[in-house]
């Protein structure tokens, strides 16, 4: 190794820490944890996608694969940041509002991609295993923190006698303190009562990212606070328990989120292609006449292909998709409209025009929405 190439490593092993989290004792106990509480179909479906790799074995997959070329532009999906003080109607607005791509909008994505019957196998075991590293990721308390020190990085502590951060002190000191394997971790942390489960299954996904965003501005003050950096066995012993909390959280909250997308089974494409349809149509367009109705009846012709025209109440791009509100402004739209390929590079959004559109209404937890993929599919009202 000669003198050039050894700071270019050591500043791309720089850049690998401060992306990680949880370390691999922590995914895979979520990851663990979830697999104990999946349903038979939810059970079902992730074998079908992963084979013999278990949820615990899949959990790192995301952190594994950023620093190859393909994946390189996910770096900044496992994170949010944004600046301490925020009420929960402040922060929920930022985070909606957030331009760049982040632990939020990424999560939003893979869940389209895995529930989307359009999307083949390949782009659902890939989701599915970016979901799993996600859900651990942002109920990590300190990626959800401040972008001026990295979300703990930059901020030196001394915890058993070694130098380290506060990111570091969260990912995996705390945690492999312990001593204990994943699946000594899991069976240890897995103790929710049925109460607990249906609530924190319950609870938004805003609400999660919420909890850790609390979290880190009190271990910021803390650490503020201190005269010294220096971490003893006190500090550990007063924030284990968040930890464990935290962790166990994940696995049942990921557990219910796979339980909700998988509960009718694994969605997956009827087989038609573009080249056994009639030339210059989409499958979804062929498949049956499109029946012109309002928008406040969208809810009421799901599985039928429809052409309605309506209002633009906003719309969020989320990477390989773009997501448009019909009716009403998120969260009460009357439908979404979900550009993906060749129409969401094509079609070009303005908020508050009038569109008409068409397609198969599909069901979204509970929210009616149209995949459009070809370009003809959505027109401003009045063209052709």
């Amino acid at each position: 190794m000669n003198k050039r190439t050894l700071p270019l490593l050591t500043a791309l092993l720089g850049i690998s820490v401060f992306l990680i989290s949880w370390g691999v004792t922590g995914h895979r106990t979520i990851g663990r944890i979830a697999e104990n509480h999946l349903s038979p179909k939810a059970r079902a479906a992730v074998y079908a996608l992963l084979g013999s790799a278990s949820l615990a074995d899949v959990s790192t997959w995301a952190d594994e694969v950023r620093n190859q070329p393909e994946y390189r532009h996910t770096a900044s999906w496992h994170f949010l940041n944004l600046p301490l003080g925020l009420n929960y109607a402040k922060f929920e607005k930022q985070v909606k509002g957030l331009d760049a791509e982040n632990v939020y909008s990424a999560l939003l994505n893979q869940e389209h991609i895995l529930a989307d019957k359009a999307t083949s196998k390949e782009q659902k075991t890939d989701a599915l295993k970016f979901i799993v590293h996600f859900v651990g990721d942002l109920h990590q308390p300190m990626h959800v923190s401040r972008a001026e020190d990295k979300g703990g990085n930059t901020i030196q502590l001394n915890y058993e006698g070694q130098g380290t951060n506060l990111h570091s002190l969260w990912d995996t000191k705390l945690l492999e303190h312990q001593g204990l394997t994943y699946e000594q971790l899991a069976e240890k942390y897995d103790h929710a009562s049925p109460a607990q489960i249906r609530q924190w299954q319950s609870d938004p996904l805003m609400k999660w990212i919420w909890e850790s965003y609390e979290i880190s501005s009190k271990l910021y003050a803390e650490i503020d606070a201190m005269s010294n950096r220096s971490i003893d066995d006190n500090y550990y012993q007063a924030h284990i328990s968040i930890i464990q909390e935290r962790i166990g959280q994940a696995g049942i909250r990921l557990a219910g989120l796979l339980n909700q997308i998988f509960a009718n089974g694994l969605q997956e494409s009827s087989g038609i292609s573009p080249s056994s349809s009639p030339a210059g149509a989409t499958p979804s367009m062929t498949a049956a006449p499109a029946k012109t109705i309002d928008i406040h009846d969208a809810a009421g012709h799901m599985n039928e292909e429809v052409n309605i025209c309506a209002r633009i109440y906003g719309y969020k791009a989320l990477g390989s998709m773009t997501l448009v509100n019909l009716g009403a402004a998120y969260p009460d739209q009357l439908l979404t409209i979900v550009l993906r390929g060749e129409a969401k590079d094509a079609y070009t959004v303005v908020d508050g025009q009038t569109v008409c559109v068409t397609g198969r209404i599909g069901d979204y937890k509970g929210k009616p929405e149209i995949v459009v993929t070809d370009p003809r599919q959505i027109t401003p009202a009045g063209k052709p």
